[in-house]
């Protein structure tokens, strides 16, 4: 594992010190006093609500020691922050994860049942944080816990969603949308800090001014202000030690109520500033499909980003001397994709306008302070903002812009001066019908670092989304491949797993993931083979019982469990997976006593609420599930389950019992994929394309312990370029031929017959991921996999394997080269 400058460690003071597990006395005693003094609670009458809140108080005070304990040792040492800027962040439960890092679990669980509660009920309770969506976000809540488990201070800044993006619900098949209200009862882990509001600007106009002593002033008149209230979640790292911060922000309106209008009894309008101010921070990615929700979303991302580096310039001042030029060697902030980027703005107004820096100066230490993660490969995740919403917004903003845009552009044509399309390629406006600003080129201009998420897809940054910008700067560009945490995924959400491999190997392969080498020799061995297949199996028990609870569908443990879930796209291909359902359906209808191995599709997937293709593929498969999960004919071979509302405590039920982990994006898509990784690490056999990470954990865990298919990268460019027409795929296979009509005639939806007609139009017309030109591939592959699957010895062999050779993607893998390649930021150790 790649290591960072040496540890540094002190001596806490003796009020940080940390606390040793408790006695269950001491434990009960605590939480009754929660009870009485934090929930004005008797310990006699108290609600199940109030007792799971008074646990959780009674957990975070073992955060906060360890937190007092960081601060001091940060402020004796004073060193280099991280500063971590991401619009999303899915950290999950919180109160099972804080226990096992604490050691606390037996004792709670003993003093619940001496109380006369189970401990497992009171976890149900907890409603998970709100604050993203897919990957990105799980992500983000992975490099909190290596950052803090590795010992590197760091802040992460985000958005105080009120009801996050949304509840998935199913009502006849389509996704309905509904509010999230994980907020209802309370949130007992975070700090409000309502004393500490800052002032946010949108619109007005600005005043350029010489002043009598010849120095040059912009002056900003805004025509709204907003109040940016912080609160924040402690971020622990594993078995105590550094704790870091979550810092969230939530809008607030800087004039709440209008009295002489509620006098007048013009009572709607009385509270409208408080409304219109507070939708900044209600939902996580407002549907931009219209022009309120871009503007919408535009401020949200500047609300996020300006109150994130007042902070950042607030913090610097508490701890560091306060010269600006020394800013960059105690802050280095990472933006997390590109809704973070208007902080490069930003900074620079913040330096010159309010701290009187001129421009060379800021410019300076602006560039060397950021550093940008681009995580797509699809051009419309790089941000782009119309040129004229944006002036109108953050007039002051567009300025800066235009400023650095015109001093890059001349460093561009004093570099390639026999280039002049180059300008006009690699200008952050971009010309046209609209202009618009290019948030990717913003970033790449304004930051020291531009990282990709895999070594794929840093290759087809260099080559593509990202190449002028990587022939000026090569030195910018490096790869971090995602890493994801084994604490989250395999220590708290497979027990049994954790159980069994730390009997074999010892406990330190919880923070040195490389460790699970030693598992090797074990996939030889039939004693641990069998107890490893007999963990999977109760495993899938766990994940049948939730279906059957929760949707009514019985399902075989025993069958093969074939999972597909993650953001629903397109490029992500559930139709693929969908058309190999259709097509094991007609072989079965054809031959209902055809020999096959019994298989169950796991769904999960939110479709954007504006995404309108991509809900109908949702119901599409809940249709092909009605009529497959009913149909008698078929025996039970095949069952389909669409979890709704994938998060991620769903994941951690869902990843321990996977057979096969579906990875099937066209090829040069996916930036990296974490689930892929998440899978693996819990013995999963993965089927994929050679894309993102599924390239790495190939190599590691060996060709034959991965089933791979489908066109590489340079394949499907060279079909697309030379003339690719799906029509022609139809027509010469099949199997393909009879799934599409099935589809197309309303097979699955005899209700109505023209329902799926778009969707099979879409794939022969206009088949943009290719997905009729993989077919064949999968389908054979797919075949392979269920030959594989009836040697239970051989498979068990491969889920081993795979677990074994995968300890490199670790998120604190991860971190530690964030840390040493791109931030050189050390790592703090503390001690009593």
């Amino acid at each position: 594992m790649a290591t960072t400058s040496p540890d540094r460690s002190i001596l806490a003071q003796q009020e940080g010190n940390f606390r040793t597990i408790p006695t269950v006395a001491a434990f009960k005693k605590a939480l009754i006093d929660k009870l009485y003094y934090e929930r004005g609670q008797s310990a006699y009458s108290a609600t199940e609500l109030n007792v799971y809140t008074a646990l959780a108080l009674t957990v975070r005070d073992y955060l906060v020691d360890s937190w007092r304990s960081s601060t001091t040792a940060f402020v004796k040492i004073k060193p280099k922050f991280v500063y971590y800027l991401s619009a999303e962040y899915l950290p999950g439960e919180q109160i099972a994860n804080n226990l096992l890092y604490y050691g606390l679990t037996d004792v709670a669980r003993q003093a619940m049942l001496e109380l006369g509660y189970d401990l497992d009920k009171l976890l149900a309770r907890e409603e998970e944080p709100a604050l993203g969506n897919g990957g990105l976000g799980r992500l983000a809540a992975c490099y909190m816990d290596s950052l803090a488990t590795l010992g590197v201070p760091a802040v992460s800044y985000g958005i105080h969603y009120e009801f996050g993006i949304f509840k998935q619900s199913f009502v006849d098949g389509w996704q309905v949308e509904s509010p999230d209200e994980w907020l209802d009862h309370g949130n007992p882990w975070e700090f409000p800090q309502p004393d500490n509001t800052l002032e946010v600007r949108f619109g007005g106009s600005t005043e350029h001014i010489y002043q009598s002593d010849g120095t040059f002033k912009v002056k900003w008149n805004p025509a709204e202000t907003v109040m940016g209230e912080p609160c924040h979640f402690l971020a622990p790292g594993y078995r105590g030690g550094v704790v870091n911060m979550l810092r969230l922000w939530r809008a607030r309106a800087s004039k709440e109520f209008d009295f002489q209008l509620f006098d007048v009894g013009d009572y709607a309008r009385a509270a409208e500033q408080k409304i219109y101010s507070e939708n900044i921070t209600k939902v996580l990615y407002p549907n931009d499909n219209n022009p309120q929700g871009r503007e919408l979303r535009l401020k949200q991302e500047y609300f996020f980003a300006s109150c994130s580096l007042q902070d950042i310039m607030r913090r610097f001042r508490l701890f560091d001397s306060g010269d600006w030029d020394a800013f960059p060697d105690k802050v280095v902030i990472q933006m997390n994709d590109t809704h973070p980027v208007v902080a490069i703005p930003e900074l620079m107004r913040l330096l010159m306008d309010v701290e009187g820096l001129g421009w060379k100066r800021a410019w300076e230490i602006t560039r060397r302070s950021f550093a940008y993660t681009c995580h797509t490969l699809m051009p419309e995740a790089l941000e782009k903002w119309p040129v004229s919403l944006f002036s109108r917004l953050l007039p002051r903003h567009m300025e800066i812009i235009y400023e650095i845009n015109a001093h890059f552009l001349a460093d561009v044509q004093a570099r390639f001066p026999n280039d002049p399309g180059r300008v006009g390629k690699m200008s952050i406006i971009e010309e046209g019908p609209e202009r618009m600003v290019r948030m990717a080129h913003l970033a790449s201009v304004g930051s020291f670092s531009i990282n990709g998420v895999a070594e794929l897809h840093s290759e087809l940054l260099h080559q593509l989304v990202l190449h002028d910008f990587y022939d000026m700067w090569p030195e910018k560009f490096t790869n971090v491949t995602n890493g994801v945490s084994p604490r989250r995924f395999v220590f708290l959400a497979n027990p049994r797993l954790t159980d069994l491999i730390t009997s074999a190997i010892g406990e330190r392969w919880l923070s040195d993931l490389e460790r699970l080498r030693d598992l090797e020799p074990m996939a030889k061995q039939a004693r641990f083979t069998n107890a490893w297949w007999a963990v999977k199996r109760e495993n899938k028990l766990r994940l049948a019982k939730y279906i059957d609870e929760h949707m009514g569908i019985q399902v075989n443990p025993d069958s093969m469990f074939d999972v597909l879930v993650k953001r629903l796209h397109e490029y992500k291909r559930q139709l693929l997976k969908a058309l190999h359902i259709v097509t094991l359906y007609n072989r079965l209808k054809a031959n209902p006593q055809m020999e096959m191995t019994p298989r169950t599709f796991i769904f999960g997937a939110k479709a954007a609420p504006g995404y309108h293709k991509a809900k109908q593929i949702i119901k599409l498969i809940n249709s092909i599930a009605e009529v497959v999960n009913n149909d008698a004919e078929i025996g039970g071979k095949l069952k389909v389950a669409f979890l709704p509302n994938f998060n991620v405590s769903l994941g951690e039920i869902i990843y321990p019992a996977a057979d096969l982990s579906e990875q099937i994006s066209v090829a040069g898509k996916e930036a990296s994929g974490t689930g892929n990784m998440k899978f693996a690490l819990n013995g999963a056999v993965t089927i994929g394309t050679l894309d993102g990470a599924n390239i790495e954990i190939r190599e590691r865990v060996g060709e034959e312990n991965f089933f791979l298919f489908g066109l590489k990268t340079e394949e499907v460019f060279d079909r697309k370029a030379t003339g690719y027409f799906p029509m022609q795929e139809y027509q010469q296979h099949e199997e393909l031929r009879k799934a599409l009509d099935a589809i197309r005639a309303g097979v699955f939806s005899p209700a109505q017959p023209e329902l799926f007609r778009s969707l099979v139009d879409s794939l022969l017309y206009d088949d943009e991921y290719m997905v009729l030109a993989d077919y064949p591939s999968y389908l054979t592959t797919q075949d392979s996999v269920d030959l594989a699957y009836q040697d239970k010895a051989a498979w068990t062999r491969k889920s081993i394997l795979n677990v074994a050779r995968c300890g490199f993607f670790s998120s604190d893998r991860a971190v530690a080269e964030y840390a040493e390649k791109i931030w050189k930021a050390e790592r703090i150790s503390l001690s009593e």
